[in-house]
């Protein structure tokens, strides 16, 4: 048994699905995601999620970790901070839809709602992923996995270099004089992976199967199809073609542009920036 050796450099975590990232030193792997990630959700009309796909504005609402709860604010306009409180009394729990699925969510006051329905502009109510509520990563993939809000897995690696590369085609494109007025160095929030390491080449993590990062054991299932989201400036909301318009020249594979690869756990305990990441060799 062989491994070769990365670094774990950035750890993020998404509570409330499509709303601003926090980035930690540290997080606690559960089975159905870091903790605290997209557990929270905002929906409309018959309980259905939403997402910037949607809404782009979602970008601008900005979450924080607080001792009491989450900490949400808008990044352009004074709302005001909402605390959404970690200990709180539900009293009304149903069925929620995202995606082809439907699971059990816990849903907020009307207080919460209106701050989320103002600051976006729709009227949306926020909703909560209860520990007894089981979400299953799709069973032609993977079986006996559960996932939180996320869209399909409970984790998503990208690796630093790959970022880099994609930069590196960018300025080549905007240099052609191709593009017009956009973000370069591009983020890698535009992706929002849960995990970014650092070593080895570009798209390294299309290979990966079976990996550790510190002692907590991970399993690569497929790579992430990537959608409009990646086109959304997270600061300001607005839109563009890239960097899909790129990605698409070099990593449109049968089931479209990827970028990334979705992970499932086979164990759960505390990983740190800084974590030697060993892959399995086959």
């Amino acid at each position: 048994m062989f491994f070769v050796v990365f670094i774990l450099s950035e750890i993020n975590i998404y509570p409330i699905k499509s709303l601003g990232g926090i980035i930690l030193q540290s997080s606690e792997v559960e089975e159905r995601g870091l903790k605290y990630d997209r557990r929270w959700m905002l929906v409309i009309n018959e309980n259905k999620f939403i997402t910037q796909r949607e809404y782009p504005k979602m970008a601008l609402l900005r979450v924080s970790l607080d001792e009491n709860g989450l900490i949400v604010s808008h990044k352009q306009e004074n709302f005001g901070k909402l605390l959404i409180p970690f200990n709180y009394e539900f009293t009304e729990t149903k069925d929620v839809i995202i995606w082809e699925d439907t699971c059990k969510g816990s849903f907020y006051d009307k207080q919460i709602d209106d701050w989320f329905s103002e600051a976006i502009g729709i009227n949306c109510r926020l909703v909560y992923m209860p520990d007894t509520s089981e979400r299953l990563v799709n069973p032609k993939r993977i079986k006996n996995k559960i996932v939180s809000f996320a869209d399909g897995y409970p984790f998503l690696l990208i690796g630093q270099s790959s970022l880099d590369d994609l930069n590196s085609r960018l300025r080549a494109e905007t240099h052609s004089g191709v593009q017009a007025r956009m973000e370069i160095p591009l983020p890698m929030n535009r992706f929002r992976p849960n995990f970014v390491f650092t070593g080895g080449k570009a798209y390294e993590e299309d290979e990966w199967k079976k990996f550790k990062i510190g002692k907590v054991k991970f399993r690569a299932v497929k790579p992430s199809v990537r959608c409009v989201i990646t086109t959304i400036n997270q600061e300001t909301a607005e839109l563009a073609h890239e960097p899909l318009r790129t990605l698409a020249k070099y990593r449109r594979f049968e089931n479209g542009v990827i970028f990334g690869m979705n992970v499932v756990c086979d164990s759960t305990g505390i990983i740190n920036i800084g974590d030697q990441i060993h892959k399995k060799l086959f």
